[in-house]
């Protein structure tokens, strides 16, 4: 046998073994997919149906599923301020998840559906029918609730339907002229989207430490940063993590905040573990404004090479030393897994230092070489980034402060 035959049947080997990694990986977390249990509350299948049988002037209301992003703003302008108002208060969960409503009426009628759903939670606690665990829930759910609408907190989505899915601003989103989107991955869902231990590994944390680090790096530049945490994501590592049909879907909703942002301020994604097969997913149909895409922790982007991405965004990827995911076969075969590399120098992403991380869930850390890289890059301060060794011209290529 020549060398030449030698070398595809050694790669089909290797991915097969690869592929058995995984299956043993699968195996041993229980082929774990996503399970909803019903809990009572706002039902988003109630408010839609709600919302389709009202009329405004005798007109029907935008349909949130096909009315693009630009004409539900034409319409909330042609309503007013008053009219508009009315509008939320009578159908806050649909004017709270929907891309184009104004902003500040979006986090006015998520209030609403938090108070509601906190109501609920608060009854389910001390439901004699509900077993132990089904009310240690409810009272999560209320901490978790409550939370949500203490003063001065900006939510941009909000639907308790199953786990859960929400957003959160931090910064002024209507004035800002550079936005940063966290886009988490496994286990992300309304229980987890802030924690006291381990904060900056949850949504919340994640955005928190990365908005006072954007504030901290370009100080007269107005800023905002989503934790967005909108999508389902897989429960915990199994079958769903090592698919693509949990992203594909969160993909479509990414792709459609982007593009309903307000104003023209640029945009970066910086996407963690999952979040960046996500982010993979979407980059081809992301809008003109998206300027940097950010994955950190990556089992990988579901193409062979940056260049697949058919973006025109800035790829940049990073991985701590210590992170797990390294561990993790970096393949697709039969839809499972999610392809190369992206710290593999071959696959073309710019390499960006990840010290200070300490494994798979660190990179948000205060005082970490990837956050104040992250920073950088959300503010446009590209020149103070710190290159990976294996790409010390990470940075090469881009003239100086970009959008300030």
């Amino acid at each position: 046998m020549t060398s030449a035959d030698a070398s595809p049947s050694l790669t089909v080997v290797r991915a097969l073994l690869a592929l058995g990694v995984v299956f043993v990986l699968l195996a041993t977390t229980g082929w774990t997919t996503i399970r909803h249990r019903p809990v009572p509350g706002p039902s988003r299948g109630a408010a839609l149906a709600a919302w389709a049988h009202d009329r405004i002037d005798r007109r029907p209301l935008p349909d949130p599923a096909t009315t693009p992003a630009r004409a539900v703003a034409a319409f909330f302008a042609g309503l007013g301020t008053a009219r508009g108002a009315r509008l939320a208060e009578r159908h806050p969960l649909v004017v709270g998840n929907l891309n184009g409503a104004p902003v500040a009426l979006r986090y006015r009628a998520n209030r609403i559906t938090l108070g509601r759903a906190l109501t609920t939670e608060r009854v389910r606690i001390d439901d004699a029918r509900l077993s132990a665990e089904g009310r240690h829930e409810a009272r999560r759910r209320v901490d978790r609730f409550a939370s949500l609408m203490r003063p001065g907190r900006q939510i941009l989505a909000f639907d308790p339907t199953g786990t859960g899915r929400t957003a959160e601003v931090l910064g002024d989103l209507e004035r800002a002229r550079r936005v940063s989107v966290v886009v988490p991955g496994v286990d992300t869902n309304l229980l987890t989207f802030q924690k006291t231990r381990g904060r900056y590994g949850a949504p919340e944390g994640m955005a928190s430490a990365l908005y006072a680090a954007e504030r901290e790096a370009a100080p007269r530049t107005r800023v905002a940063v989503i934790a967005w945490a909108d999508y389902t994501a897989p429960a915990v590592v199994g079958v769903d993590a090592v698919t693509g049909r949990l992203a594909e879907a969160g993909a479509v909703r990414l792709v459609e905040l982007t593009g309903a942002l307000p104003g023209d301020a640029r945009v970066a994604l910086f996407c963690h573990s999952y979040g960046s097969v996500l982010c993979g997913v979407a980059a081809p149909r992301l809008p003109a404004r998206v300027t940097d895409l950010a994955v950190a922790g990556s089992p990988g982007m579901r193409v062979r090479t940056a260049a697949e991405l058919s973006t025109h965004a800035r790829v940049w990827a990073m991985r701590d030393a210590d992170d797990w995911i390294a561990d993790v076969p970096h393949l697709e075969l039969g839809g499972v897994g999610h392809g190369a590399d992206p710290v593999a120098p071959e696959f073309g992403a710019r390499l960006l230092s990840a010290d200070g991380a300490g494994g798979h869930s660190g990179y948000f850390e205060p005082g970490t070489e990837s956050l104040g890289n992250f920073a950088a890059i959300g503010v446009g301060a590209f020149p103070s980034l710190v290159c990976a060794r294996a790409d010390s011209a990470c940075h090469d290529g881009i003239s100086g402060a970009e959008g300030a």
